[in-house]
């Protein structure tokens, strides 16, 4: 009988999906959006579904009736979320479900209850994983908050329960400004959630951000296969991602992946999943929240442990049983992986859209490129602006920062600015070959200057003069000017003059 997939989804994490599920002999379906005609990862479905979105708010990936009308009409078994978008959302889960379709991930209830992130803390605490001290369960009022907080000490943190992406996130240095951060972060999560429910924790001002990834069966079965270092961030987005973690030791590895997988056990956990925890200046870990998806930065692990995440997500969906033992799972070498985005770094990080006017990544047995452009792609603002992945893989991490360094200048996509100038230079920072970074780390360092570069002056100066002195020639010849927006030979003197 044909398997027939859905990905509800696009880019390179389309591509990435498709590519094993093909393999496992799935018929692999996208939609078309209309905002998004010429994609890349269209040339790499079975079929194709025209969205028919152009007219609508919100494109047809966080359409739910949509999205399940059309998958009836062709027909789909399988719908595969990837990451973002619905992936969270239990809602979609759940119709999949209620439309006999099988949703690629764990049940609705699991999803539901790892949203909010004091269903999971209390979780967390039922499996004894150590917590950051605050308050227990959802603030309902000021008064409550500032009670909290006097005991717990500022500085504090406020959270969104139903948060993500640091909305609904406020720092409270003090007691007078508490009641103007609980007001306006409840406000944002309202807004961004449909959910105002706050709760506190005490701040921790330079953690590292590190997650443990999971795979867990529906008979039971679960493990953990390390960790990756999350902490080079930039307002709470990932940028470089690497596994594992220079900053634990293999018996804290060992620990922590334990107690992950003791919290998946607790909720009864199946599919792929990534448990996340803050690791502070003393080497004390806290859980931070449970993410219920693939994770964008799943490549790297994929590479220090031979397994396909992807696949297992799919085996995992169809009942099938864990064949992995946690006594199989070794580590092997050091991967690195750095987002590429459409992002001006010279310019704090301005969005950037327009055409790409040819794009060359390097390819070689250690080095992995996940990306969803092509040459004549066009990055428009209606998605993210994550182009590609470039992933490396090396025997240890001062080999894997070095062949990311080459992979990058290797690296060409002209017609739009991205961020490789600015991980260039983050690779060869001190903080970062040493492993001295955390989720402040970009946010305390980068300045735009930090990016100025001789070279990129020196041509830009002679661009300036060359297209100065054509002008200039074409003024100087008898050649007639007919409009009035030309310049006059007078004003390219007078500008020489000056």
């Amino acid at each position: 009988m044909e398997k027939r997939l859905l990905i509800a989804n696009r880019g390179e994490i389309a591509i990435r999906i498709i590519r094993t599920a093909k393999k496992l002999g799935f018929t692999c379906i996208v939609f078309q959006s209309d905002k998004d005609t010429d994609a890349y990862y269209l040339k790499f479905a079975d079929e194709i579904i025209t969205a028919n979105d152009a007219h609508n708010e919100t494109s047809i990936f966080l359409n739910i009736p949509k999205i399940i009308e059309l998958a009836q009409e062709h027909q789909i078994g399988y719908i595969h979320p990837g990451y973002g978008f619905l992936s969270e959302n239990p809602d979609f889960a759940q119709a999949c479900i209620d439309h006999q379709m099988v949703f690629i991930g764990p049940s609705p209830e699991l999803i539901r209850n790892m949203g909010l992130k004091t269903i999971a803390k209390e979780f967390a605490q039922k499996a004894g994983l150590p917590l950051i001290q605050g308050s227990e369960g959802v603030v309902n009022s000021i008064e409550q908050a500032q009670i909290i907080a006097e005991k717990i000490g500022y500085p504090i943190l406020l959270k969104a329960s139903a948060g993500g992406g640091g909305r609904g996130m406020r720092i409270v240095e003090k007691p007078e400004a508490l009641e103007r951060n609980f007001n306006s972060a409840q406000k944002e999560a309202i807004t961004a959630f449909g959910n105002g429910d706050l709760f506190i924790e005490k701040y921790i001002s330079q953690p590292k951000h590190i997650e443990f990834q999971i795979l867990g069966d529906k008979y039971g079965n679960i493990i953990h296969l390390g960790e990756r270092e999350c902490s080079l961030q930039r307002k709470h987005q990932k940028m470089i991602e690497e596994a594992p973690s220079p900053a634990l030791t293999p018996e804290k590895r060992e620990k922590m992946g334990q107690l992950a997988v003791q919290f998946a056990k607790t909720i009864g956990y199946y599919s792929a999943g990534t448990i996340e925890f803050l690791l502070d200046g003393n080497g004390d870990y806290y859980f931070m929240e449970m993410n219920t998806r693939i994770q964008v930065e799943h490549p790297i692990t994929e590479l220090i442990t031979g397994i396909d995440l992807i696949e297992w997500q799919l085996k995992i969906a169809m009942d099938e049983p864990l064949t992995i033992k946690q006594e199989d799972i070794k580590l092997n070498g050091w991967a690195i992986e750095c987002r590429v985005n459409a992002e001006d770094a010279q310019n704090r990080f301005a969005p950037e859209s327009g055409f790409i006017e040819s794009v060359y990544f390097p390819t070689s047995d250690t080095i992995r490129i996940e990306t969803g452009i092509e040459q004549g792609s066009v990055v428009n603002t209606n998605f993210d602006s994550m182009l590609a992945k470039i992933i490396v893989h090396d025997t240890d991490r001062a080999l894997a920062i070095e062949k990311m360094l080459k992979a990058l200048n290797y690296t060409q996509i002209i017609g739009i600015k991205t961020t490789i100038p600015f991980y260039k230079k983050v690779l060869q920072h001190n903080d970062f070959i040493l492993g001295n970074y955390t989720t402040k780390w970009i946010e305390e360092n980068y300045k735009p200057d930090i990016l100025y570069d001789d070279e990129e002056e020196i041509i830009g100066a002679l661009t300036a003069s060359i297209v100065y002195a054509l002008d200039y020639l074409k003024l100087a010849s008898n050649t007639p000017s007919y409009t009035n927006d030309d310049l006059s030979i007078w004003v390219l003197n007078k500008r020489i003059n000056k």
